[in-house]
């Protein structure tokens, strides 16, 4: 028998396509004020949407940054368990604009899969996350447990107010668990559950080595080139073969063990593949060494490297500053300030003397987080993901980081699942982000299973 809400989302999928197209069009980027109309817009969007669905309360919490979307339906009763469902709204910079196949905030149709920015990271999985709570409002009238919905607003920039919207709210925000449409699954073709993500931290530094720009024939040769040394200076973070070489910087990292490794074995995947993928060269790592690398070591990489003159054409200039912007990726054990500071040590240590550096941190970074392999929310989830697809789903772990789970356990006390429907292949942050066509359906139908599991527990 078909389940009747399930029937009722996917008799829908037109008016849910309609309705990514219009929030796609809410330029939500974050990081920059000159979109702070697309912001508002986005978060006026959610709030008709979840009230229209059925949700009550529907509003922003503010904390000084940009605000989070509310809204909840707690009709299951005070013996009932509550999840808060938790998305983003926000999103990247569309930039570079020319490498765009079409326009970023238009969604776009071709070959089975969307186009738009943030329609996988995170506007079309918070969006089918919350039209299948909704249909459960509209199809059965009520939900088997409470909800409350948080739609965070600077998830692409650090999440920097989340854990004073946590703690000024707590009332309102109380629950047993989160459970995060975002995340991103590993992969389309293998049903995984992600159960450890690493933590993150990151600075953006500016090395000064004259009182001004210079002329590059009048001072070429005997005036220091702030480029010149910025390179010089990022080249001493790394040995040849990528290794970190900062001091300290994996003090308190827990070491990678052999029963790590032999875990590792265990997962299929195609290394030389994905080397090609993204058309690198060859790599010639094995399946563990790889995963190792992405999962389980910390990283520190340049995001970005710039000064001087980069318009168009050419302008012979000696730069006076240069800056450059580093992340780290860091694992359990792990402390971000301590990590910053061991970076900030080393690159005050090798600096160009006689030049003046400035190191600007982020506030506080995140740690590596990981869920409980028993935790009921997680069980339900992996079992509506064996019901869905045949297939007992792995555990696996993320290289990247999603804020939220570390600021949620501090400020809150609770655990984090993700149960994302986009996948790492489909180009978050990146021109031409795109959403396969087929998440639709299957997110759907796990979704549905999921609330049937997690809500007959209770």
């Amino acid at each position: 028998m078909t389940d009747a809400v399930l029937a009722r989302l996917l008799a829908g999928q037109e008016g849910f396509v309609a309705r990514l197209a219009e929030l796609v069009a809410c330029q939500s980027v974050s990081t920059d004020p000159a979109y702070a109309a697309g912001m508002a817009q986005a978060r006026a969007w959610w709030i008709a949407r979840l009230t229209a669905m059925g949700f009550e309360g529907a509003r922003e919490l503010a904390a000084g940054g940009h605000p989070a979307v509310t809204a909840r339906w707690h009709g299951a009763g005070a013996s009932a368990p509550t999840l808060l469902v938790y998305g983003h709204y926000d999103v990247q910079p569309p930039d570079p604009v020319e490498a765009w196949s079409s326009a970023p905030f238009v969604l776009a149709s071709r070959n089975g899969r969307l186009y738009g920015r943030g329609v996988s990271d995170d506007k079309g999985p918070s969006l089918l996350a919350m039209e299948t709570l909704g249909a459960f409002l509209a199809e059965e009238g009520r939900l088997p447990f409470n909800v409350t919905v948080l739609l965070e607003g600077e998830e692409e920039c650090g999440s920097a107010s989340l854990a004073r919207i946590l703690d000024e709210n707590r009332d309102w925000l109380r629950a047993d668990a989160v459970l995060s449409a975002d995340g991103a699954r590993w992969r389309a073709d293998l049903p995984t559950m992600t159960v450890a993500t690493r933590g993150n931290m990151a600075m953006e530094i500016t090395l000064r080595t004259a009182a001004k720009d210079l002329h590059s024939g009048r001072y070429g040769g005997v005036a220091p080139n702030a480029l010149h040394a910025m390179a010089r200076l990022v080249a001493t973070l790394h040995d040849a073969e990528g290794n970190i070489l900062v001091e300290g910087f994996a003090e308190g990292a827990a070491p990678v063990t052999d029963d790590d490794r032999a875990a590792l074995t265990t997962i299929p995947y195609d290394v030389a593949a994905h080397d090609a993928s993204i058309g690198i060269a060859p790599s010639g790592r094995d399946v563990a060494g790889f995963l190792e690398r992405l999962w389980l070591k910390p990283t520190l990489d340049v995001n970005g490297l710039w000064g001087g003159y980069t318009g168009a054409g050419g302008k012979t200039v000696i730069p006076a500053e240069a800056h450059a912007k580093l992340s780290m990726r860091i694992v359990p054990g792990q402390q971000p300030k301590r990590v910053a500071a061991a970076v900030e040590a080393h690159l005050r240590r090798h600096c160009t003397p006689g030049a003046t550096l400035t190191v600007k941190a982020a506030r506080d970074g995140s740690i590596a987080t990981a869920v409980a392999g028993d935790h009921p929310l997680l069980l339900a989830a992996e079992a509506a993901l064996e019901a869905t697809t045949g297939r007992k789903p792995l555990r696996v772990r993320m290289g990247a980081t999603l804020p939220l789970t570390d600021i949620v356990s501090r400020v809150l006390g609770i655990h984090t699942v993700m149960f994302s429907f986009a996948t790492a292949d489909e180009d978050f942050h990146a021109p031409d982000e795109n959403w396969r066509e087929s998440a639709m359906p299957e997110g759907f139908a796990a979704w549905v299973a999921l609330v049937r599991r997690y809500g007959a527990r209770g």
